[in-house]
């Protein structure tokens, strides 16, 4: 197909004009791309596909722990496959999933701008990503990596798997592809809002990304550096973390951590942004608090690097010092808790919409009320020592980071569906979908918490028999959710290519990326658009013609005209 240039694009009627998918064909108009669009639907293709690798190594763990003792695998293979779902799952899937894909996709056209601020560091980004994902597979490919997702030495620096290296590089690079998104993010935040768009005109999910992509550039330097010790400490053996040698093994618990605490809130921030977003337009109601919900996200992203010593209270620390990260911990719970009172008080007299996003939506509020709520046992010291290492810390991690970050991640798929393809999906498949995810979740990772709470460690290979019931019910509720996610993709598949044609705005949203065609034009809009409040639907109406909405900008009263 012969390129078209934006000039052409724009001399033709607004109906006429090519969408992003298809100004340009072939695999080189893709690969080399620097629109913002493309690049978002390649992240989001390669993540989910990660996302797949993943959970086929947690169906694989979940089986084999189906029986107390061997199942399907040895043990040795356990702790290959445990490491892998765990690295792939942190660090290819939770970490970029939101800001990389459906941000990279939404945040120009939600600023009413034409790309990001740097489009070839965007792509750079992107085949970061790539480089990190390969280095993993390969990982695989050279003899597996069975150290656990968190690396610690000294078994990290001592194990003879001959992945080990690798996947620590593929971290590495992975946290310059998150280091430049944020930065990306960042200066278009700043530097390229419409007319009219001031802070508190911004919509809440990119509070969100904002307030992400400063922890990104923050903290993930210290991962980098640590992971580069670790590499050489393996390597030349030159006591930094060996005790050995001299070495102090604590000092990397405290390097990691240091990192991967703010990056739950990478992970769960733009979900928490997705999440405004839902909720407010399909409850057709303006967003309650929303100063309290943009500054929450900025008071998360500043207490998260606050607490990162409540991972480590059974390491040896004094505990006094254990203390105040207890305090600090509790204190980042306020801003979480702000967010939530403010979507259940925009929910209250709204004119819900029980549409599949908004379940998803709902789905978050009532995972993270169980994932938030039985974090607190965690925080407290009391309860903690007898928690630590046991299934109660991981159906909290996998209710926080799965049934909270993924749910919102598939809900924001949902709505910005009709966006990125210009196709409806079946509504009827989406609920079955996510009633097979919801009800699957809460079975694979509640009982664990009874586990946990009885004393089941994790991570172990076998169990005593008297817990086989329990992970027996953890397996049976994976593979129902395994069914929910395939049913997921079957019909996102099947409306890709058969399903109907999207309005500009299907659902009645008021932020500025409903104001240009679905799919959207190369460019996105024809001239910059002027930003109003995103959360105000007093002026978006119901078009029966076309089954969606349009933008209808009301007079400013007579009065108000004549006193401007």
């Amino acid at each position: 197909m012969t390129a078209i240039s934006p000039e052409a694009v724009f001399d033709r009627p607004a109906d006429a004009r090519p969408d992003y998918l298809r100004i340009r064909a072939g695999l080189a108009s893709w690969l080399f791309t620097l629109d913002h669009k493309r690049i978002g639907v390649m992240y989001l293709v390669g993540i989910l596909g990660a996302f797949l690798l993943g959970g086929i190594f947690a169906l694989l763990i979940r089986t084999e722990l189906f029986t107390p003792a061997r199942t399907v695998m040895s043990a040795d293979r356990y702790n290959q496959f445990f490491t892998l779902h765990g690295a792939i799952m942190t660090f290819l899937v939770i970490i970029p999933g939101i800001p990389a894909a459906l941000g990279n996709f939404v945040l120009p056209i939600m600023l009413g701008a034409r790309d990001l601020a740097f489009p070839r560091v965007n792509l750079a980004s992107f085949y970061l990503w790539v480089v990190g994902a390969i280095l993993a597979v390969l990982a695989i490919v050279l003899g597996s990596v069975d150290t656990g997702w968190t690396f610690y030495v000294p078994y990290a620096t001592e194990t003879t798997m001959g992945g080990v290296i690798p996947v620590l590089l593929g971290a590495f690079v992975l946290g310059f592809s998150s280091i430049f998104t944020g930065l990306n993010f960042i200066v278009t935040i700043h530097k390229m809002r419409p007319p009219g768009m001031t802070w508190f005109r911004l919509p809440l999910f990119l509070w969100a990304l904002y307030a992400t992509a400063i922890i990104q550039i923050l903290a993930t330097p210290v991962l980098g550096i640590t992971l580069v010790l670790l590499i050489v400490e393996r390597v030349f053996k030159l006591g930094i973390f060996l005790p050995a040698l001299g070495g102090d093994p604590v000092l990397y618990q405290h390097f990691f951590w240091f990192y991967s605490h703010p990056a739950v809130y990478i992970m769960i921030l733009p979900a928490m942004g997705i999440v405004s977003e839902l909720i407010s337009v399909f409850s057709r109601k303006h967003i309650f608090g929303y100063t309290f919900i943009a500054f929450s996200s900025i008071a998360i992203a500043i207490f998260g690097f606050f607490v990162w010593g409540h991972h480590m209270f059974v390491s040896g620390q004094s505990t006094m010092l254990s203390t105040i990260f207890s305090l600090l911990t509790y204190s980042v719970s306020i801003p979480s808790a702000v967010k939530v009172f403010n979507w259940l008080a925009t929910m209250y007299r709204g004119s819900i919409a029980l549409k599949t996003p908004m379940l998803y939506a709902l789905a978050f509020i009532f995972l993270f009320g169980i994932g938030g709520l039985t974090g607190l046992f965690l925080g407290a010291l009391a309860t903690n020592v007898h928690l630590t290492d046991t299934y109660f810390v991981v159906a909290h991690f996998h209710y926080v980071m799965m049934g909270s970050t993924l749910i919102a991640m598939i809900g924001g798929l949902h709505y910005w569906w009709p966006k990125m393809t210009g196709r409806m999906y079946s509504e009827k498949a989406g609920v079955i979908a996510w009633a097979l995810v919801f009800i699957g979740t809460n079975l694979t990772f509640f009982p664990q918490f009874i586990m946990g709470a009885h004393g089941m460690p994790r991570r172990y290979y076998n169990y005593p028999p008297e817990f086989q019931f329990l992970h027996q019910l953890s397996t049976v509720g994976s593979y129902l959710m395994a069914v929910g996610f395939f049913l997921t993709a079957a019909y996102l598949l099947h409306a890709l290519f058969r399903g109907a044609r999207a309005p500009a705005n299907p659902w009645g949203g008021a932020t500025l990326e409903w104001r240009c065609a679905s799919p959207p034009p190369p460019d996105n809009f024809e001239r910059p658009p002027v930003a109003g409040d995103p959360y105000d639907f007093s002026e978006i109406d119901y078009d029966p013609q076309t089954g969606g909405y349009v933008y209808t900008p009301r007079p400013a009263p007579a009065a108000a005209s004549a006193a401007h």
